[in-house]
């Protein structure tokens, strides 16, 4: 027998077999739940993370990091020269990797029947590839078919889709514009398709149209912020730290206006989606705490004798604490531990998981008919799985208390009376 008693008591409680069969089923009903509601937790939350990081990736396919806006400049050349200064200045911030002036305008895109909105945004084929991944996106037809003076067009699959061409045809572009007394002037541009691009974002896929920046800036950009820098950084997720830096090295004109602020909406849906569903799947494990607490109480009730005998040897109550407390933390913390390596080594798996049940049931969970990204990716935080684990522990460990207490109180006259 090892020191001290109570752990060695405890673990023998454990490792009995028991003739209380219900007992034992909620014992191993508690360990399972556990077990079960950890690792549910894990996967949820790692699935979550690695769709942040896909739409993450996606939407800055082909938006830049940050924006450097202004709406005190002056207008066409001027403008164009104060942009490239601007560029050069933020080049040689820490921490930017590019920058590439862009242009972007509001337009109705129609090809006889069929229109739509778009955002019809001017690029710099030249240095394109220092903010976005636009090359690597492209389906159909070349980058490099953008040239100043061309009026082509490079098209999202969907906005191509939908207004029905292909390369080679053209689109006509309605540009609302204003005149010096603010009286609304449309303005009437085609453009000939050039190529498709596809992100696998839909607020790239079904509303963008790329050209080249001095065709649309003939158009007219007059609207504030319709003109600006994109500014790609070595980290995206450092913009907190580097857009101070930008902002400091330029005139107090400029505005940088990060990718956290311009698709906030989307990352707060998302982190009140994973707090409520931790919260929602913690019940899980705190409905398994209950069945502990009772389980506990009943092996409190059935071992009254034991009690009875050990506190005449004189074991204090404080060992007796100990008895209980061993069985029921070891009970609970070996399905976290349980749930833990499920769960993680599940997350990690995710996809030959759920490719498996499909092929199984024959069905898809997510019907590609229905939902534009059918793929279940996961990214495993250490900092969830910690959070997870302790927050388990903490929850099994607090069920043990009421019976341990319950059996430290348990008078020894009374026990070996009735029992």
């Amino acid at each position: 027998m090892f020191h001290p008693l109570s752990v060695f008591v405890g673990l023998r409680y454990v490792r009995a077999r028991t003739h209380k069969f219900f007992v034992s089923f909620i014992t191993w009903t508690s360990l399972i739940g556990v077990c079960l509601g950890v690792a549910a937790l894990i996967i949820i939350l790692s699935v979550m993370n690695g769709m942040e990081r896909d739409l993450r990736s996606k939407l800055l396919a082909l938006t830049a990091h940050a924006r450097v806006v202004s709406t005190n400049l002056p207008p066409n050349a001027t403008q164009s020269l104060d942009w490239t200064k601007a560029a050069q200045v933020v080049r040689g911030v820490e921490g930017v990797k590019g920058a590439a002036p862009y242009a972007e305008l509001q337009a109705l895109a129609v090809h006889q029947p069929e229109m739509m909105p778009v955002i019809l945004r001017g690029i710099d084929p030249d240095v394109e590839s220092q903010v976005t991944d636009l090359s690597k996106t492209i389906t159909q037809g070349k980058l490099t078919n953008l040239t100043p003076g061309s009026n082509r067009a490079i098209l999202g699959v969907i906005v191509a889709e939908r207004l029905g061409v292909t390369i080679g045809d053209r689109v006509t572009l309605l540009i609302p514009t204003m005149s010096a007394d603010g009286t609304p002037i449309p303005k009437l541009r085609e453009l000939t398709v050039a190529g498709m691009f596809e992100v696998g974002l839909q607020e790239h896929d079904a509303t963008t149209i790329m050209a080249h920046i001095n065709d649309v800036r003939s158009f007219g950009t007059s609207a504030p912020g319709a003109q600006g820098l994109r500014v790609s950084l070595y980290d995206a997720l450092t913009v907190p730290e580097v857009s101070p830096r930008i902002r400091a090295s330029l005139p107090k004109s400029f505005e940088v206006i990060d990718w956290t602020q311009d698709h906030a909406n989307y990352f707060r849906a998302i982190r009140i989606e994973k707090t409520m569903m931790a919260v929602l799947l913690m019940f899980v494990v705190a409905v398994a705490a209950f069945n502990i607490i009772a389980m506990l109480v009943m092996v409190v009730t059935d071992k009254r004798t034991d009690i009875a005998i050990l506190r005449t040897q004189g074991i204090s109550q404080r060992r007796v604490m100990g008895v209980f407390l061993t069985q029921g933390l070891f009970i609970g913390w070996f399905g976290v531990a349980l749930g833990v390596l499920l769960g993680v080594v599940a997350a990690q798996n995710i996809s030959q998981i759920i490719v498996f049940f499909e092929n199984l049931f024959n069905t898809h969970l997510l019907d590609p008919s229905v939902y534009y990204d059918t793929t279940f990716p996961s990214e495993v935080h250490a900092s969830n799985v910690l959070r997870i684990s302790l927050a388990a522990l903490f929850l099994t460990g607090l069920a043990t208390v009421y019976p341990a207490i319950r059996a430290s109180r348990t008078s020894p006259a009374d026990a070996l009376r009735y029992d």
